[in-house]
């Protein structure tokens, strides 16, 4: 566990008089951000006092190096009670509040990570300067099942109006939770200056003292929320088209920006508080906040990820051309900056993908997020080829060719003639078995699978299938590899499509049993929409493709011909035809086909937990977070399936793993 955050108060003289200098500091790295618990509040209500007990030329509040604060400490949030709930949010707005009313000039120097409560904090002070180099910068309390507590909902819209509010409270966090950088965040209106990173601290002292010499005291910005109802009517509206009203936090989030335009600031508190006392003990928010233990604390230490030294990456190469292997081509690169090679049947195929690759560096130069000299340099170390003999020398080896079996045994034969023994060979396979893509090999010992998802620039998850012949140096470089990529990774055993695909196979057959049944793509659309899932299968099908679909459902078919029947339908979809056949009209109720979706899931769940295909839920739960997008609000799936009794009713306990401990 992370040390309490403190507030340390020095006193600077300057030009302007005694300026308070308040640090945010927990006494860790970077790695263990400063977060507000019980203790970080009494911190600041001591601070509070002692800037009272003398005068005062001004205050600037920073945090300790490389961050600012993350927000309220999320392991207060297990189980608690509606009056607990008020009253950690009254104690926010009362600290916060006092920190407004100061009687002298504020300014929040955010030098590092500002999410939730430390975004909220800053606005409580009356200038903000950014650091050039931050790069998270957010409200993501709606992600779990939460609204900003401590004064966001009002103080936003009053700072940057109601469009800019409604982005950022609400719709950045139901995009994968997208964050702004420090530029974002100044263009935005959340600051007054963007400084460089080297002498920030100073520099926010002399703006400080200019505010201060100015002679313009406090400020209470008042952005025109003339058109608020207007802006949240259409966010519900889209809203309605995202989470189908699965989760109450982002409308009540909607209500407070709204509200925001006609309140006192303490009439909007009070609702806040309203609000927390609601969603905190709800099923929702207590269902994320299982699922952010599970992505930012489990994910990340790796359970049964051996303790190996793991090689050294220094070119990586990847067999394919295809759209998977230049995305793949491109996050290695990326992240690695490493000789990147790839290798196709034709040397157009391959120029295309490189092509291809400039094009994507060349967006980012345009985004601002990346430098021209940075993209020059990346460009330069991709290239490829034809033969098998341009992967001599790379230390890893990542094949994305057709999903067919005989073909990726014959790559990783070609593959074995040219690089070392020591080369890791891995294969990004949706279903197949990975053990039999490696069994004619002479060193199947360093054969893993590492499954990326598509797109594979936004969603983080790499499932990492160890075959019983894998060693401890292959699968902890293949984990090692995964987290410099910034991806997830979740151990699993090899067996047919692994955890995500065989979920959402399973999922297809109930659908595409209904669509046999007369109901309409509509229906059985809308079916699975009720969970807030971010895409309707019928548009994941396109994006995933008709064919690989099919494909992974004859696999499962084989391993499990009960549960994973064949359809003519997916049949003609794979084949390029959008015919539909219907075999009995019955068509079922959006109700029905949403319950027998949930308890196929749950069904399907018990059978991967009983072959031991991962640890326990809380991985199945990881998998279907990071790697199908499912909200943090359901849990996984495996909250939601335990909440709604359909665990009880299908396998007569509950599924989640009520005792995961998460280390820290």
């Amino acid at each position: 566990m992370a040390s309490p955050t403190l507030f340390k108060l020095q006193r600077v003289e300057t030009r302007a008089g005694s300026v308070a200098l308040v640090t945010m500091d927990n006494g860790e790295d970077w790695q263990k951000p400063n977060t507000f618990g019980e203790e970080a509040l009494r911190s600041l209500e001591d601070v509070l006092e002692r800037l009272g007990a003398r005068d005062w030329g001004g205050l600037l509040l920073t945090g300790k190096p490389f961050v600012f604060a993350v927000g309220a400490d999320m392991d207060e949030f297990g189980e608690i009670t509606p009056e607990r709930a008020r009253l950690g949010g009254e104690a926010g707005h009362e600290l916060f509040g006092r920190l407004r009313q100061l009687p002298f000039v504020t300014l929040a120097a955010i030098n590092g990570a500002a999410l939730g409560g430390g975004v909220e904090i800053a606005l409580h002070c009356d200038y903000r300067t950014l650091a050039s180099d931050v790069r998270h910068f957010a409200c993501p309390e709606v992600l779990l099942g939460l609204i900003p507590g401590w004064g966001g909902t009002q103080l936003i819209p009053r700072l940057v109006g109601a469009e800019q509010a409604v982005r950022f409270i609400v719709e950045n966090p139901l995009r994968q939770n997208r964050m702004l950088n420090a530029k974002q965040a100044f263009e935005a209106g959340f600051a007054d200056a963007l400084l460089e990173p080297v002498e920030f601290l100073d520099e926010s002292l002399e703006f400080l003292v200019q505010a201060i010499e100015e002679g313009g005291g406090k400020r209470r910005p008042e952005s025109d929320l003339s058109d608020v109802a207007e802006v949240v009517r259409k966010a519900r509206a889209r809203l309605d088209g995202q989470v189908h009203g699965a989760a109450p936090a982002p409308y009540r989030a909607l209500d407070l920006i709204e509200g925001a335009a006609t309140w006192s600031l303490d009439d909007g508190y009070h609702a806040e508080e309203d609000a927390l006392a609601e969603l905190l003990p709800g099923p929702q928010a207590q269902a994320s906040i299982y699922s952010f233990h599970l992505v930012e604390r489990r994910a990340k230490r790796g359970v049964g990820i051996p303790d190996a030294e793991p090689r050294r990456v220094a070119k990586v190469g990847v067999v394919g051309a295809g759209l998977m292997a230049r995305q793949l081509a491109l996050i290695f690169l990326r992240r690695l900056e490493v000789p990147v090679v790839l290798r196709d049947l034709s040397q157009d195929q391959v120029d295309e993908a490189i092509a291809w690759i400039a094009g994507e560096l060349g967006e980012l130069v345009a985004k601002g997020r990346l430098g021209e000299g940075k993209a020059r340099f990346l460009g330069s170390l991709v290239s490829g080829g034809t033969e098998w003999e341009v992967f001599a020398g790379s230390d890893l080896v990542i094949e994305a060719v057709f999903e067919e079996l005989d073909v990726k045994k014959e790559v990783f034969a070609e593959l074995e003639r040219v690089v070392s023994a020591e080369c890791v060979l891995a294969t990004n396979t949706s279903s197949l078995s990975v053990t039999e893509i490696g069994a004619d090999l002479e060193h199947p010992q360093r054969v893993v699978g590492m499954h990326f998802f598509n797109p594979v620039a936004v969603l983080p998850l790499v499932e990492l299938v160890r075959t019983p012949q894998t060693d401890d140096v292959t699968l902890a470089t293949a984990w090692a590899v995964t987290g410099k990529l910034r991806k997830r990774g979740v151990l699993v055993r090899d067996a047919p499509a692994f955890v995500v695909n065989r979920i959402l196979s399973r999922t297809t057959t109930v659908l595409m049993d209904a669509l046999e049944h007369g109901s309409s793509v509509e229906e059985t659309d809308d079916a699975v929409l009720r969970l807030g899932v971010p895409m309707a299968p019928s548009f994941l099908l396109q994006m995933v493709g008709p064919r690989v679909a099919n494909h992974v459902l004859h696999t499962l078919h084989e391993a499990y011909p009960d549960r994973y029947p064949l359809f003519e339908t997916l049949d003609n979809f794979a084949a390029g035809s959008d015919e539909i056949v219907v075999k009995e009209h019955a068509p079922r109720t959006v109700d029905e086909i949403h319950d027998a979706v949930l308890e196929a899931m749950a069904d399907e769940v018990r059978h991967i937990l009983e072959e031991g295909v991962v640890a326990d839920a809380a991985d199945v739960d990881t998998c279907l977070i990071l790697g199908a997008g499912y909200p943090f609000w359901l849990g996984g799936i495996t909250k939601h399936l335990d909440h709604t009794g359909v665990s009880e009713r299908v396998v007569g306990r509950a599924l989640a793993d009520s005792g995961v401990r998460v280390h820290t």
